[in-house]
């Protein structure tokens, strides 16, 4: 019982402050521009500002399309139940990679992960990352809109202390030698 408790509270917890988002700040723009320049000296300023611009602002974007008013987990159920269209980490990632793909890069490339593709107990989360071009996504930056419901994570796979992300070619590469292994 005390179980059952815990886990509607911790729901209720993540519907809380669900609404209308605030507007980004010049210093969330700063602080992730600062951090796609401080990827190499081959990044272009002019991309990275383009960049931070997208990652920050389209997800809010995506917010609106998708309907979300609550919390991730609670709109997960919702599109899992068929009353939200989209909303799903995987869509979120998609779009973000297909925006963020439209502006035609040339110093930075994107990359998807995936985290807790291991884990019994969890559901994986996939995300988009964004690298110097030619990094490998263990450099990236994670662009992570699905965690606040369309207000942007970033940071380093070293600084997220709540995934442990790998590439989303390899956990797709294990699943089908399992499918194949199993007979699926």
């Amino acid at each position: 019982m005390a179980r059952i408790f815990m886990v509607l509270t911790a729901l209720i917890l993540t519907a809380c402050g669900a609404g209308q988002l605030p507007p980004v700040t010049q210093s969330e723009f700063d602080r992730l521009e600062a951090k796609i320049l401080a990827l190499g000296p081959e990044v272009s300023p002019e991309e990275a500002a383009r960049a931070a611009r997208v990652a920050l602002t389209y997800p809010r974007q995506l917010r609106a399309e998708y309907g979300v008013t609550d919390g991730p987990l609670i709109h997960n159920t919702k599109v899992n139940a068929g009353t939200r269209p989209r909303g799903l980490c995987w869509h979120w990632a998609e779009d973000m990679q297909k925006r963020l793909a439209a502006e035609r890069f040339e110093t930075l490339d994107l990359h998807r992960a995936i985290a807790n593709s291991d884990v019994a107990l969890r559901i994986d989360h996939s995300t988009v990352l964004i690298s110097a071009a030619g990094d490998t996504m263990q450099e990236a930056i994670i662009l992570d809109p699905w965690r606040f419901g369309g207000e942007l994570y970033f940071g380093s796979l070293a600084e997220d202390a709540k995934y442990k992300w790998l590439p989303q070619t390899e956990v797709l590469r294990k699943r089908a030698e399992k499918q194949a292994r199993e007979g699926w």
